[in-house]
Formats: C-alpha cells, sequence, structure tokens
C-alpha cells in the first residue's frame, strides 16, 4: 500500500546543499517537513556507487528522492532502487535549467517533450508502489504559454502523476546560468493559482520566492502545499516553527542551541567514520543570525574548523555562542 506523504510544507532539492548531513539537520528542526534529496542522474545511480547516492537515515522520513533522466526504462530501474532504500516518494526534475543536464534530456528541457515526460512517469509508476510527483516550471523560453503549461500537466497527469510541484517562473535555456534563472525570470504565482483553478483535482504545490511563514500560510489558502528552497537553507531555523504553525503540532519549539546539542551526537559518530567535520557544519551556519555573536558562530564553523585538531572542541565553542537564542 502506498504511503501517505503530506505535502504541505517542503524543502526544495538543491544542488550541493540538500546531501544527507544537511537534511539530517533540518529534521532536527521539523519533524513534518518533506524532504528531498539533492537531484540524482540515472547515469549515476546505475552506473555509480549508488549506496552513497541513496544513503539517508531513518529519521530523515518524510524522505523524497529526486532523479534527473528522461529514458523511461532506466528512471523505472531508479525508482525501484529508490523504493528498495526505503524513500517515501520519486520526483522527476523538470525543472533544473543548466547546459550539462539539456545536454543529456535532463531538467527543464523536458517541458517542450510533454510525452515523453508522460512516458517516464508511467513507466516509475508502472515499477513502483511509492508515490511519484512532478516538479517543473510553468514554461521554457519558446514554449511559455499558459496553453502549452496546460497541456504539459494535462499530458503528464493521463500517465498517472497526481502531484506537481510547480516552480512559478519560466527557464530560459539559453544565455542564462542556472542562478540566473532563479532570480531573473519573473515570478509568476497567479500562473500557478489559475493552474491549480484549472487543475482542481490535482496536488499542486507552489515553489519560488518564498521567504517567510506568513506567506506560506498565505499561498497554502490557494495551494495544496508549499515547497522552500533557498529560504529554508541560509535562514534554517525558519523551519522551527513550521510544525506548529503550518501543521498544528504542539511540540515545543527548539531552540537554536537544543538543535546544535542534539546535532552533536550525528557529528561525533562521522568523525568516528573518518568524515571532515565541515561536511555537517557547513549547512548549520544559517543558524546564526540575528543576534550578537552570530558572525563569530559562522567564523568558527566555516573558518576555523579548516584550522582546528579538535573539531568537537571548537564545535563546542560555538554552541555556546547560541545559548539564549
Amino acid at each position: 500500500m502506498q504511503k501517505t506523504v503530506t505535502r504541505r510544507f517542503s524543502v526544495a532539492p538543491m544542488m550541493d546543499w540538500t546531501d544527507r548531513h544537511c537534511r539530517y539537520f533540518l529534521r532536527l528542526l521539523s519533524r513534518h517537513a518533506l524532504l528531498y534529496t539533492e537531484m540524482v542522474t540515472t547515469g549515476a545511480l546505475l552506473h555509480g556507487d549508488h549506496q552513497r547516492f541513496l544513503r539517508h537515515s531513518e529519521c530523515e522520513h518524510p524522505l523524497a528522492l529526486q532523479l534527473g533522466g528522461s529514458n523511461p526504462l532506466e528512471l523505472a530501474a531508479c525508482a525501484r532502487m529508490a523504493e528498495q532504500a526505503g524513500y517515501d516518494e520519486v520526483n522527476l526534475n523538470v525543472g533544473c535549467p543548466s547546459d550539462r543536464v539539456q545536454n543529456n534530456m535532463i531538467g527543464a528541457c523536458l517541458m517542450g517533450h510533454p510525452q515523453l515526460v508522460a512516458d517516464c512517469v508511467k513507466a516509475m509508476r508502472d515499477a513502483v508502489g511509492i508515490a511519484v510527483t512532478v516538479k517543473h516550471r510553468i514554461g521554457i523560453n519558446g514554449r511559455d504559454s499558459y496553453e502549452q503549461l496546460c497541456e504539459f500537466v494535462d499530458t503528464v497527469q493521463q500517465a498517472g502523476c497526481q502531484s506537481f510541484t510547480v516552480h512559478a517562473r519560466i527557464a530560459i535555456l539559453e544565455g542564462l546560468s542556472p542562478k540566473e534563472n532563479r532570480d531573473v525570470p519573473p515570478l509568476r504565482y497567479d500562473i500557478a493559482a489559475r493552474l491549480k483553478r484549472d487543475f482542481p483535482h490535482l496536488e499542486i504545490i507552489l515553489n519560488g520566492g518564498i521567504k517567510t511563514l506568513d506567506e506560506c500560510a498565505q499561498h497554502l489558502q490557494t495551494f495544496d502545499g508549499v515547497m522552500l528552497g533557498r529560504e529554508a537553507y541560509h535562514n534554517p531555523y525558519l523551519l522551527a516553527q513550521v510544525d506548529q504553525r503550518l501543521f498544528g503540532d504542539a511540540h515545543a519549539i527548539p531552540s537554536r542551541a537544543q538543535v546544535l546539542e542534539n546535532l552533536r551526537p550525528y557529528v561525533e559518530a562521522h568523525l568516528a567514520e573518518g568524515g571532515a567535520m565541515h561536511h555537517i557544519t557547513r549547512h548549520v551556519l544559517g543558524l546564526g543570525q540575528g543576534f550578537p555573536g552570530a558572525r563569530r558562530f559562522r567564523q568558527l564553523l566555516s573558518v576555523d574548523i579548516h584550522k582546528t585538531s579538535e573539531p568537537l572542541a571548537l564545535f563546542d565553542r560555538a554552541a555556546t555562542l547560541l545559548q539564549g537564542h
């Protein structure tokens, strides 16, 4: 039986950011947020060290694997690997605009091939019992009309996809970097809202430019869920209020200091395995915002960390700066 995954609030898949260490840390802030992996290509899973790519901690659930690919058979094989590894959802990337992925028919360029996306979704759905979802843009240059967006969503829903996460910008596939594609094309929440009105039976999750929980609450009056990307990474303590404000969970909100204290055993275990502390602490720098000592906190865990022979002692020094915050 398919697990029920709530997508009311999720943290976006972000390359180089949402690795397993980041997700472990974010889970200490919110019990209910749906977490996504970085995008993993089908080639990496099928021909690389798939155990490394699929590795995660039990506490990370609910957890989704985002795949990059456009070959239905390969995506089906990778979806099976995700299900066997215990993931709750598989998501197909139809939003990444980078040249590197375009050349391999991955990401936003697939918006120009709705039937291929539908074939990919059907192959994955036939292969697994977990949810198969799609994350996409509202269009790409040269194919950015609302009618074409509707054609894309309608074609893919016919393959059985019921949940679409909509990054409410088009992607410019030539001339803009991936970073510029997250900022330059204007946000069009109105287009995403129109999509929800026209496809009321589908789950439509809004992504793009959302910065506060007040904005989340407002968008949840229109959409079935919200997905935060960069803001959740740069200001992670925002997640500490998500469970109470968006899920009605009465658990006490942890302090910044408590979160870091709860992270310490994980850091210790990673060091014992031969890992470096900055693999983990690079993700917690955003905890140091808006209070005296915040800058020193960030410096300890981003600069001084590379010079110390006693990483845990330095971690504890950084933790003292969070006391009372």
